[in-house]
């Protein structure tokens, strides 16, 4: 079996596929260049069918959700990008105060959703430019909320395996840190999670939404294409003010750019490269540790053209 071959079992399989497609339009940085396949699945049994079928063959393929923690080479990928998008991005109300949501949801559509059914605790994660997969993958945070804090069970796919099945918190299968969890080390692809919240006052649950999405837009470069926190926080530190001290505020290469509003946030200031920012970030870590002794660890996960 080859690409064509595959993408034609994910076209028997109800999936959408698109060949060449820009990678620049499935990553918040704007970068990247053509993939040879994109698939957006629909279904878990698809997910199990296709990733078989790819081992089997040795076909080269990568999962992302809403692209908001990665960077494309610039001259694409070559493999299949299997997409976690719209066609598998459902949310449901599972008793009083329980939500399943599937992968390919925004973390603003679980918010909102949350919102809507007086459901408290998701109010951290509005604004997060993420999926839920992705959000549960490494588990994201912000303003004292990570994903680990809510999260009750996550439905997930062994790579290697090629079995699916349901890790749960009550069981300790979760083990997830800061922008970490037993996803990532065990190669598991997240394809959705139960959630489980408190009732709440819909009117304080709004106003807090409202206060951290004015805090985000205060404070963050959310006007320009960016991953958001481009490096992990360092332990009783800051990221973004080591940085500022250390002299890079509004550094540029090429069209990446530190953020002159948040040093934490390196943005695509307009045109540029995954060359440009995966430069600027080196540098970053060079000049932040010669300057400070600290080292930045980065969140963006660079996927490579072969």
């Amino acid at each position: 079996m080859d690409t064509r071959e595959l993408c034609a079992l994910a076209e028997e399989l109800g999936c959408e596929v698109r060949y060449n497609e820009p990678l620049s339009q499935h990553c918040t940085f704007k970068v990247g260049g053509e993939c040879e396949a994109f698939i957006e699945l629909d279904s878990h049994s698809s997910v199990s069918r296709l990733i078989e079928a790819a081992n089997e063959a040795g076909i080269r393929y990568v999962f992302i959700g809403n692209g908001s923690n990665v960077i494309f080479d610039d001259r694409g990928f070559r493999g299949v990008v299997f997409h976690l998008g719209h066609l598998m991005s459902g949310i449901e109300l599972h008793e009083e105060c329980n939500i399943m949501a599937y992968a390919g949801a925004s973390l603003n559509r679980l918010c909102s959703f949350a919102y809507e059914n007086s459901l408290t605790g998701l109010e951290f994660a509005y604004g997060i430019p993420g999926s839920v997969g992705g959000a549960v993958f490494m588990n994201a945070g912000a303003y004292g909320g990570e994903i680990k804090d809510v999260l009750n069970t996550a439905e997930v796919f062994d790579m290697q395996t090629g079995q699916g099945y349901i890790l749960q918190k009550k069981h300790g299968d979760f083990e997830m840190g800061y922008r970490s969890s037993t996803f990532m080390d065990k190669g598991l692809v997240v394809l959705g999670g139960m959630f489980t919240l408190k009732k709440g006052d819909k009117a304080e649950i709004k106003a807090r939404m409202d206060e951290l999405m004015s805090r985000r837009r205060e404070k963050q470069p959310l006007e320009y294409p960016s991953a958001g926190s481009t490096f992990k926080r360092p332990v009783g530190k800051f990221a973004g003010k080591l940085i500022q001290d250390s002299g890079l505020r509004g550094y540029t290469i090429g069209g990446a750019q530190v953020s002159e509003k948040h040093c934490g946030f390196v943005i695509n200031r307009g045109g540029a490269t995954s060359a440009d920012i995966l430069a600027l970030i080196k540098y970053i870590q060079q000049t932040v540790k010669e300057k400070t002794g600290s080292e930045l660890e980065c969140e963006v996960k660079y996927i490579p053209c072969e």
